[in-house]
């Protein structure tokens, strides 16, 4: 049987910014407001590679920067495939589910230190 994946290690999440929790939980708000996969996802049927891949280097460094793991670990397989020029739409569907699933886990993490 398979791990559970994590989506958010928030020890690590707060440590990245200095063990400020309070500024850790306003940038996973922040995160949870402003975060779309609209752009990549437009870029990438429009078949623009170049704006796709840079949609989802930032989209990365910000899954890394607030320990979003599981997120980061399929937006970075995403991103060797943009790079490639080898996405497929399981591929997308992955990674739309997977921010899904991250942003039902930040909202409960938000919930409970509000």
């Amino acid at each position: 049987m398979a791990d559970e994946p994590v989506f958010i290690n928030i020890e690590e999440g707060v440590a990245r910014v200095m063990n400020n929790a309070a500024l850790y939980y306003t940038l996973l708000a922040k995160f949870r407001t402003s975060a779309s996969l609209d752009d990549l996802t437009g870029f990438l049927h429009a078949g623009d590679y170049e704006k796709a891949q840079t949609s989802a280097h930032t989209i990365k460094g910000v899954a890394a920067n607030l320990s979003l793991i599981e997120f980061f670990r399929q937006i970075l397989e995403l991103e060797v495939h943009i790079k490639a020029r080898t996405v497929n739409s399981e591929q997308i569907e992955t990674v739309k589910h997977t921010f899904d699933e991250t942003i039902k886990e930040i909202d409960k993490v938000i919930a409970q230190n509000a």
